[in-house]
């Protein structure tokens, strides 16, 4: 099925504050808050939903990404579900075809990116992530509403033309064995996770073979993306290889460098899903614990 053509094209996967201003309330304008604050338990999605009925920008819909968004049936967090019910899940938030998607958080774009990255997963490109996420709207003094917001309209059609995006432990598995030569590795998390000196699942260290680049890395200090010619700096160590797995704790921060990769124009790459939660549930599988 081929997408019918958007009411508004996004002109790029990033867009900033002032050009979402300006067009709230244009036909076909999905805005989605894909905030997973940190609980007392981890990640949790219920507070999201509370946060954002607190205050978020005006006519945007929560995204559970923990819930509606996650394969609940799959051994780790946050999991990747088969594509149609993802559809059927974003379907329920206002995604068709002809629509214009905008997604936002609170914490280092790193929960926006997934969603991006989950759409780009199922064929789905009329997508941006907002840059520097809610604190950079309320930075600028955009306005704000509380509530449970309007009904979503019923549902319209939401093609699936899968495009790779995420892999699994069996490629994980290959790098460290040494049978994808000329591939990169990254972790995406602190080096503090890299090193060894902090921990995942009990377990401190980085998948062998790996490299270290930290998502925050990526980021200024009000949180948005660094500029092309920046990201190309950071993003070096990778330049030689023939294409980029990435990993983090739990999939959501390896977006991060993905989507980074892509500002530089580089869309060889995947995000390995079940990253160190799925990894460092097995002790026999290694982890290397030097810089």
């Amino acid at each position: 099925m081929t997408q019918s053509h958007p009411s508004l094209s996004i002109p790029g996967r990033l867009i900033d504050v002032g050009w979402l201003a300006t067009r709230l309330g244009t036909p076909g304008l999905v805005v989605l808050d894909a905030t997973v604050p940190y609980g007392p338990g981890g990640p949790d999605g219920a507070l999201g939903r509370s946060h954002w009925q607190e205050a978020h920008i005006p006519g945007s819909r929560y995204a559970d990404l923990q819930r509606s968004l996650s394969d609940a049936a799959a051994p780790f967090s946050f999991a990747f579900p088969p594509a149609e019910k993802l559809a059927a899940s974003l379907q329920a938030l206002g995604v068709h075809d002809g629509a214009a998607v905008v997604i936002y958080d609170d914490f280092l774009n790193m929960w926006a990116t997934r969603i991006w990255w989950m759409l780009r997963a199922i064929g789905f490109t009329n997508a941006a992530v907002l840059d520097g996420g809610w604190k950079a709207w309320v930075a600028a003094g955009k306005p704000t509403e509380s509530g449970t917001g309007a009904a979503t309209p019923a549902a319209k059609p939401l093609s699936v033309r899968p495009l790779p995006s995420f892999t699994d432990i069996t490629t994980v598995q290959a790098h460290v064995a040494g049978q994808r030569q000329g591939e990169a590795l990254v972790c995406a998390l602190p080096e503090g996770y890299f090193t060894g000196a902090d921990k995942v699942g009990g377990r401190g260290g980085h998948i062998p073979g790996s490299i270290n680049i930290p998502a925050g890395s990526l980021l200024d200090a009000e949180g948005r993306f660094l500029s092309p010619e920046q990201l190309r700096t950071r993003l070096a160590p990778v330049d030689g290889a023939s294409s980029v797995t990435l990993y983090c704790g739990g999939g959501i921060s390896a977006t991060v460098v993905a989507f980074a990769l892509g500002l530089t124009g580089r869309e060889d790459v995947k995000v390995y899903d079940g990253s160190l939660e799925e990894w460092n549930a097995d002790p026999s599988r290694p982890l290397a614990t030097t810089g």
